[in-house]
């Protein structure tokens, strides 16, 4: 449920408000990435997450179908501690499960099952047997992968790409620049397409890998229905 305004216990001095922006910024609930849909004190330059805003007190998840996932503000015990579903370190906002020790950033336990417009479907596996179009490995972390099973994308690599670009168009431009962030993601040479240059077919082929990718980028950063700007279907229908 979405509320124009609301309180938190991580902020409780200022009213945070509701707003959707095309720039990347830093939640300070989970310490990840996000985009899109938040919860913002502009006085304090203080942003969450949707998820992390508004949080479910326990979560179950259909890969760990015998764990029940309680919220938790910072990681517990003083041992670092890492997310199952993207293998990247915890350092705020988390779900944990007591019993079998598992963890999951809030966009990570809450990223959709099956993401479908119509014309791509991707589903999410706990682990796919075919390589990762980025790092090329199997196994490893969460991952999307296309209703024909030809595009496979880690979450991890997902996350590890956001963090790249992160710091070339949040600090390098300055954070809050304006225009010349409205491109969020420039993803250039990401995806390696095993085709040869070629035709109509490949070329519509890449057009759908890229919006595969687009779309697990939103859903990564916490919102799915983000319309990520960038030049992603640009470079990959000239591949």
């Amino acid at each position: 449920m979405k509320y124009n305004e609301i309180s938190h216990f991580s902020h409780p001095q200022h009213i945070l408000k509701f707003e959707y922006t095309e720039v990347p910024f830093k939640c300070d609930g989970c310490k990840e990435v996000g985009i899109g849909s938040r919860y913002r004190c502009s006085f304090c330059d203080f942003d969450l997450h949707m998820h992390c805003a508004i949080p479910s007190l326990s979560i179950s998840h259909p890969f760990y179908a015998k764990c029940s996932f309680q919220f938790l503000s910072r990681p517990p015990g003083d041992t670092p501690r890492y997310c199952n579903a993207c293998e990247k370190d915890v350092t705020g906002f988390i779900y944990h499960c007591d019993s079998c020790g598992f963890d999951l950033h809030p966009c990570c336990a809450k990223l959709p099952t099956v993401l479908d417009d119509g014309e791509v479907k991707l589903c999410l596996y706990r682990k796919v047997s075919s390589p990762c179009h980025r790092c090329g490995r199997k196994g490893r972390s969460w991952s999307y992968r296309s209703a024909c099973k030809k595009y496979n994308l880690h979450v991890a690599c997902v996350r590890e790409m956001l963090v790249e670009n992160w710091h070339e168009l949040y600090f390098r431009h300055g954070k809050g620049s304006g225009k010349s962030q409205s491109r969020i993601l420039s993803l250039k040479n990401t995806l390696q397409t095993p085709h040869k240059r070629s035709k109509g077919k490949v070329k519509k082929c890449c057009e759908m890998a890229a919006l595969a990718l687009q779309f697990i980028i939103s859903a990564v950063l916490g919102d799915p229905t983000a319309l990520i700007a960038g030049v992603i279907g640009t470079f990959m229908s000239r591949a």
